[in-house]
């Protein structure tokens, strides 16, 4: 079966209402707050703020709580993918083996003026959106792209990345990647050269979301 992951931007008004379907997704916050709403919980979850991000897998149905509202949604469709009901940022194919346990995970990476990701692959492929600061992507022999906030691009994980930040700004990005279940809780970076592991990381990382999925 073939599979894509897309990346959608919602907009609601306040105290409007969108469905979802059934289906593995992680919704980030934007702007506002929401409100998610769940057949087993009729009540809704406890609301999620600016910047976190909340795992369904279910049907369910997102309401903005008090104010307008803008949010991210990281989902897994099957191709040919249903209508997006929003605006879609990126979408892309993705490879998944039927016969591995596969999870959903969602982080940001946050940059210090002039961080930089060695070159390093990923135990599986993922969207990013730049939030704010910049970020010149080169993967593999490409010449590398400049990313400036509300950019997306797709990693596979296969091809070596290399990440350098504004030499003069925090540079935020947020991902979400479809991983071995078996690395649940564990970095799914791989270094192309083993001795980077050990180097100095000036960049941190914000896990939301690490669930197991059911494709």
């Amino acid at each position: 079966m073939a599979w894509s992951l897309r990346l959608v931007e919602h907009r609601l008004e306040a105290g409007t209402l969108c469905s979802f379907p059934e289906g593995p997704r992680v919704l980030f916050v934007r702007a506002g707050t929401i409100r998610l709403v769940t057949p087993a919980r009729a009540e809704g979850r406890a609301p999620v703020g600016h910047e976190t991000a909340v795992f369904a897998d279910e049907a369910c149905g997102v309401q903005s709580h008090r104010d307008a509202l803008t949010f991210l949604v990281f989902e897994l469709v099957r191709q040919p993918p249903p209508p997006a009901g929003g605006r879609v940022l990126l979408e892309h194919p993705i490879a998944l083996d039927p016969r591995t346990a596969w999870l959903m995970r969602c982080d940001r990476v946050d940059f210090a003026a002039g961080g930089v990701a060695p070159r390093h692959r990923h135990r599986g492929g993922g969207i990013r959106c730049l939030l704010r600061g910049s970020l010149t992507v080169t993967v593999g022999d490409a010449p590398g792209r400049l990313m400036g906030p509300g950019d997306c691009w797709f990693e596979s994980g296969r091809e070596p990345v290399l990440a350098q930040a504004s030499t003069t700004e925090e540079t935020s990005f947020v991902r979400c990647a479809i991983l071995p279940a078996e690395i649940r809780g564990q970095s799914s970076i791989l270094y192309v050269d083993p001795a980077d592991a050990a180097s100095g990381r000036p960049r941190t990382y914000t896990v939301f979301v690490d669930e197991p999925i059911t494709p």
